[in-house]
């Protein structure tokens, strides 16, 4: 099976603009940015789709959520906030099968979303 792009990304063979980056977690900067600051957050190992995790990816995702208010803080986002996005499957707009959250921030965001 060949690697996913974030996985490429993650193993380095493909150049991103990496802010964090752990045994279980890579955060780099999105190439199509859709906010100020636009990094998203990707666990190491593939996992398609949230429906796709076990229980042996628990720590790993805890993991990478308990990071996020660290990697938000590191990029400025503290004081004003941030919102954390996850496309899950085509009609949420996931386009990469390899499970990862959009950390967005540095503007006021509005809701809806869609």
């Amino acid at each position: 099976m060949s690697k996913t792009l974030f996985e490429r990304i993650a193993a380095k063979e493909i150049p991103a603009q990496i802010v964090f980056e752990d045994e279980h977690i890579v955060a780099f900067r999105d190439i199509q940015p859709v906010a100020p600051t636009h990094v998203l957050v990707v666990p190491r190992r593939p996992i398609a789709r949230l429906e796709d995790a076990t229980p042996a990816d628990r720590a790993a995702l805890g993991h990478l959520l308990l990071k996020v208010p660290e990697i938000a803080a590191r990029l400025g986002l503290k004081e004003n906030g941030y919102r954390l996005v996850l496309n899950n499957g085509p009609d949420a707009g996931q386009e990469v099968p390899h499970l990862h959250f959009h950390l967005l921030g540095g503007r006021r965001l509005t809701w809806p979303p869609g």
